[in-house]
């Protein structure tokens, strides 16, 4: 099977900051895993959900408001109800010891962790195509990188690519950014937006309880919180 997996992440300034103001602060980065067959069909609904709603231009976490609430829990509803899955890997800021343990390198270990929520969702005699928004490395070839460690964790698969892309051009990016976005609302505090707080409710409602940190077997809606000392 040929996978397609659309990534972002949310607060990654926590990275560099020296000054944490709440210790449960986190930085999330998240992935959209779809068939790379089914693309087609979930950009035409995307499409859909916009003319019906008349949102046009970039859709992202940052712009829910309640003259837009409608069209993002559909998205939502288009989501669950679709064969895509989201995995989300949780990074308490105050637990990353990035002198330690990444050579007191801030983007190192921002892709150390990439690799963490990638790797083990994937499975032999799969091809994957990676798709990242596109942001300024210091280190040119961190991609490159990230491609040659995800395609040495599982022999049995084919990493075809790990690239960037302009998230304001591809609404599945657009897609994640909203996922990951209700779970670091959920994680940092939210901030008193009642249709933030709807947007938050409706993917409730889908997974049945409050969100919170998943089992490692979640297939649909995972969410992994890291721990520095291993364990889920």
């Amino acid at each position: 099977m040929e996978i397609e997996v659309y990534c972002d992440e949310s607060r990654p300034e926590l990275f560099t900051s020296r000054v944490v103001a709440c210790p449960e602060q986190f930085v999330i980065i998240g992935s959209l895993w779809i068939e790379a067959a089914l693309r087609k069909d979930f950009k035409l609904k995307i499409k859909q959900l916009r003319e019906t709603h008349n949102v046009h231009g970039e859709f992202k976490w940052n712009r829910v408001s309640p003259s837009r609430e409608l069209f993002y829990t559909s998205l939502i509803d288009l989501f669950f109800e679709e064969p895509m899955r989201f995995r989300s890997i949780l990074l308490p800021a105050h637990q990353l010891d990035v002198v330690q343990f990444h050579k007191a390198d801030n983007e190192l270990m921002f892709y150390k962790f990439y690799y963490l929520m990638l790797h083990n969702w994937i499975y032999d005699f799969n091809g994957y195509q990676v798709f990242v928004d596109i942001k300024t490395n210091r280190v040119k070839q961190r991609l490159k990188h990230l491609h040659q460690f995800l395609d040495k964790s599982n022999y049995f698969a084919d990493i075809k690519s790990v690239q960037a892309l302009p998230s304001d051009e591809v609404d599945l990016l657009q897609l994640v950014d909203l996922l990951i976005g209700a779970v670091g609302y959920k994680f940092n505090g939210g901030g008193g937006s009642r249709a933030k707080e709807n947007v938050v409710g409706t993917i409730e409602r889908y997974i049945g309880h409050k969100l919170q940190p998943t089992h490692k077997m979640e297939e649909k809606f995972n969410v992994f919180r890291w721990r520095p000392g291993g364990g889920w």
